[in-house]
């Protein structure tokens, strides 16, 4: 029995149509699979009700893969694809396999002989680099940083040496209710000349991205971002 394809389908990043941000060949994709590995069940069962689904969503298979997942539990979910199924995996937001634990379906797939097919779709880091002005040649992503004020400062004043001596822009995240928290400690940490990019809401209609110095973003009003999904560039 030939074996099923993994399919690694984007959702969009925010309350928007999905029709203004998948290209149609991914959103076909997903309304024909029956079977979904997803983050989180509910969020998945909505975005299929979004394309709508060309099946009964009570006939869609959809298991639940994320940061509480034994990793005993991850050989079962290559059970569909070994039994020739395709299977979708699909994120919170965004790419899958990317700052997401599908990673480690997807490393599992390839030990498995299994074809991995990546989609197009929103990547919240890659549309912050592009529309940052820092370097696109070499950058370097590094999730969440430290959530206390002492240790997250240390922690941005090494990128920022890291990105002086290899000019690297250095990218990361932070839960969003600690997004005002993070750009303190940048403006705090990080030297005058230092370039920060503060990139909002990616591909929503609340969308907002900005890069100035150190110094220029001491000299005005700091954007609201709490709450709201938010990627941090800094090159020095």
């Amino acid at each position: 029995m030939s074996k099923g394809r993994l399919y690694l389908i984007p959702v969009p990043l925010g309350q928007t149509a999905v029709a203004a941000i998948l290209p149609p060949p991914v959103v076909a994709c997903a309304q024909a699979l029956g079977h979904f590995v997803a983050e989180n069940a509910k969020s998945a069962r909505a975005f299929l009700k979004s394309l709508p689904s060309s099946l009964p969503l009570q006939q869609i298979q959809i298991q639940e893969l994320n940061q509480h997942t034994p990793a005993s539990e991850l050989p079962q979910l290559l059970a569909p694809l070994l039994a020739g199924s395709d299977v979708g995996l699909i994120s919170e937001a965004g790419c899958p396999a990317v700052a997401d634990p599908g990673t480690a379906l997807v490393a599992l797939a390839h030990e498995a002989a299994i074809q991995v097919v990546p989609m197009v779709g929103p990547s919240s880091i890659l549309l912050a680099l592009m529309a940052s002005g820092l370097s696109g040649q070499s950058f370097s992503f590094h999730g969440y940083l430290p959530s206390a004020g002492p240790e997250r400062e240390k922690r941005l004043r090494e990128l920022e040496k890291e990105s002086r001596q290899a000019q690297r822009t250095q990218i990361f995240i932070e839960t969003p209710y600690r997004n005002r928290q993070m750009l303190e400690s940048l403006l705090k940490a990080c030297a005058p000349g230092t370039r920060i990019c503060i990139a909002t809401d990616l591909t929503l209609d609340s969308e907002q991205i900005a890069t100035h110095p150190v110094a220029g973003w001491r000299r005005q009003p700091l954007p609201e971002i709490n709450r709201r999904p938010t990627v941090f560039l800094l090159q020095a």
